[in-house]
């Protein structure tokens, strides 16, 4: 089950986010307790087409794990966005329920607790653990 909410209705646990849509966001953290399940909250509403499952996506996305202030990973540090097919299995389970169903030109905020993200082995190569859970900020771009 993933838990969805609007920027106005979001829970006290989940993390600040400063930056606008296209900016590097900066992420802080409420408490060192990640909240429980699968969460998206919508951050600001795009107008464009809906992303659809079987889509291919184009976003920027800024990673971190829950209480680190660091990304693991970031297309927007790089100034590279990022394509992939979504839900259909290409990134993590936490990116294939989530990002779909969203407008190009949204900016999402997504909680992923570890059975949604790399699992009970993580990726040490990128420094995260099998129990971390993982936040992304995602700007979707586009959409086909």
């Amino acid at each position: 089950m993933v838990f969805r909410a609007k920027e106005t209705d979001m829970a006290t646990d989940m993390p600040v986010v400063k930056g606008a849509f296209g900016d590097t966001p900066q992420i802080e953290f409420p408490s060192e307790q990640a909240p429980q399940g699968l969460k998206v909250v919508e951050l600001e509403e795009g107008n464009g087409p809906i992303v659809r499952r079987g889509d291919t996506v184009t976003v920027n996305y800024h990673g971190q794990v829950w209480g680190n202030d660091k990304a693991f990973d970031s297309s927007f540090e790089r100034h590279h966005p990022a394509s992939f097919g979504i839900g259909v299995g290409q990134v993590i389970k936490g990116w294939d329920q989530t990002v779909p169903g969203h407008n190009v030109g949204s900016r999402l905020l997504i909680s992923i607790p570890p059975q949604y993200g790399y699992g009970a082995n993580g990726a040490p190569q990128a420094g995260i653990g099998g129990d971390d859970t993982l936040v992304f900020v995602v700007d979707i771009i586009s959409t086909r």
